[in-house]
């Protein structure tokens, strides 16, 4: 009778770790991630729940800021596998919320490494980069080896939780490998980010409910895919007998104006009647263009993007529709 395999997961309750959550318990792991207590805790399982798996995982308190919550826990559990998929993860924040935003997103990682090499130096970390890592791009289509040039405060703490990540694992030989995930989004996504800002703008557009959906820069292109086919590749990253850090991306670019033409089509209307591009919401230092290539996780361990651009995006704007009806209250 074999051992079940544990693995603990940091964000778990975020889109990234719901699904993440799904995938492990689907493969037979106990899986436990970490939750900060706060006012909305009646809340932070909402994700959890709409997956129907809210009662199938152990949430643990702890924090991120706390390295000795985060030895207790790796302690206690023992886990095969550690994710840290927490972070203050909406770049436009960042600008207002610098130090918070390092704290988390930078400091955060360290912490993580640290609890692992004091106390469960066996069990295999992933941690969650970020294309935004890119920035003002030095290469049209970034990979593995193209440089980095950080454009907000969330990405330059991304960047340290990379590299520290590379770090300790040249330094102690801890299987810890990095993800740099291009944007990825699902029905679970907050509705700060532009897809879910778009997706529940149309739905309430056509429900009669909204006029206009107002935006920034329309024409700042992205490598968007779905959430659920990104986490399978997380998973499959620390299946791999050396740790290394892979880019995770669809390898196509589409404008924020043609993702909005999608979703607007998808329920009979004209973006161009509905669409406000409004100055104020444009960041102080734009992104222009992500567009990522994913030869290397393709030929290590097989990994392609299942769905496509037209099929997420369809997906978000129907399950916004079912959300906002009213009989789905």
């Amino acid at each position: 009778m074999s051992i079940q395999k544990t693995a603990f997961i940091t964000g778990i309750t975020g889109q990234d770790g719901a699904y993440l959550a799904k995938l492990l318990l689907e493969k037979g792991y106990h899986v436990a991630g970490l939750v900060r207590r706060t006012s909305q805790s009646s809340h932070m399982a909402q994700r959890l729940e709409w997956l129907g798996i809210a009662d199938s995982v152990e949430l643990i308190d702890g924090d991120l800021g706390d390295i000795s919550s985060l030895v207790r826990i790796l302690q206690r559990l023992a886990p095969r596998e550690v994710y840290n998929l927490a972070a203050q993860s909406f770049v436009a924040t960042s600008w207002h919320q610098p130090i918070l935003t390092a704290n988390t997103t930078a400091l955060g990682v360290v912490n993580v490494l640290e609890a692992i090499r004091m106390v469960a130096p066996e069990s295999r970390f992933y941690q969650a980069s970020s294309s935004e890592m890119y920035g003002l791009i030095q290469e049209p289509m970034q990979n593995e080896l193209t440089p980095f040039y950080p454009r907000s405060p969330y990405a330059v703490a991304k960047l340290y939780g990379h590299w520290i990540t590379v770090n300790y694992r040249e330094s102690f030989g801890l299987h810890a490998s990095s993800g740099i995930l291009f944007n990825h989004e699902s029905p679970l996504r907050g509705l700060e980010f532009v897809t879910r800002k778009v997706s529940d703008g149309v739905a309430r557009i056509k429900l009669g409910m909204a006029g206009e959906l107002r935006l920034g820069n329309i024409d700042a292109k992205r490598d968007w895919g779905h959430a659920r086919d990104y986490v399978q590749a997380m998973w499959m990253m620390l299946q791999q007998e050396k740790a290394d850090d892979y880019v995770i991306a669809t390898g196509r670019t589409t404008t924020v104006r043609d993702m909005c033409r999608i979703a607007f089509a998808h329920v009979g209307l004209d973006m161009n009647a509905h669409v406000v591009v409004d100055p104020k919401l444009f960041r102080p230092a734009e992104v222009e263009v992500l567009l990522g290539s994913p030869a290397k996780a393709k030929e290590k361990f097989g990994w392609t993007p299942k769905t496509s651009l037209e099929d997420l995006i369809t997906e978000m704007v129907d399950a916004d529709m079912a959300r906002l009806k009213p009989s789905s209250f």
